[in-house]
C-alpha cells in the first residue's frame, strides 16, 4: 500500500517552448512486472506523440484538460485503450495543463505510432524536443518491483 503524498514527482519528458521548459512529471504509485500505476502531470502546452502500448491502458483526467487526437478531454474523462491501440497526440491545456491517473497491465512502454507527424507538429509550433530526463524506480519498491 502506498499513499501518493509519499511518492516524489519525477520528470520523465521535457520540451523547450521558447524560453520555457515544459515537462511531464509522474509519481510511480505501482511499478511491477504485472502493472504500472502513475499519477501524471502535464505542464501547460506539453505535447506527447501519438503512441500505443503493449498492454491495456486506462487514462482518467483528474484536473485540467488534454486534447487527445483532436478530441477535447476535460477533467472527468476516462479513456480505455486495449493492447496495441494508439492514441494522440496528447496536447495539455495551454492554461492549466492536466493531471491524469493512468494504469497499464503487463508492458507499459510506449510504442510510437507517428514519429514523423510528431516532429512536424513540434516544428510547426516552434517546440524543441529535449532528451528524456533520467528517472529512478520509486524508493518504495524493491529491485524486482515488489513492495
Amino acid at each position: 500500500m502506498v499513499h501518493e503524498s509519499d511518492v516524489p514527482w519525477q520528470e520523465v519528458r521535457a520540451q523547450q517552448h521558447g524560453d520555457r521548459r515544459v515537462s511531464v512529471h509522474e509519481k510511480f504509485l505501482e511499478w511491477s512486472t504485472d502493472r504500472m500505476v502513475v499519477l501524471g502531470h502535464y505542464d501547460p502546452g506539453m505535447v506527447v506523440e501519438r503512441h500505443g502500448h503493449r498492454s491495456d491502458h486506462l487514462v482518467y483526467v483528474l484536473e485540467g484538460a488534454v486534447d487527445i487526437g483532436g478530441r477535447h478531454c476535460p477533467a472527468g474523462t476516462l479513456v480505455v485503450l486495449e493492447e496495441g491501440a494508439a492514441f494522440g497526440p496528447l496536447i495539455a491545456d495551454a492554461d492549466e495543463g492536466c493531471t491524469m491517473f493512468e494504469t497499464w497491465l503487463d508492458d507499459p512502454l510506449p510504442v510510437p505510432a507517428d514519429e514523423d507527424g510528431y516532429l512536424e507538429l513540434l516544428a510547426e509550433q516552434g517546440i524543441e524536443p529535449l532528451p528524456h530526463p533520467p528517472f529512478d524506480p520509486p524508493d518504495h519498491l524493491t529491485a524486482d518491483g515488489t513492495d
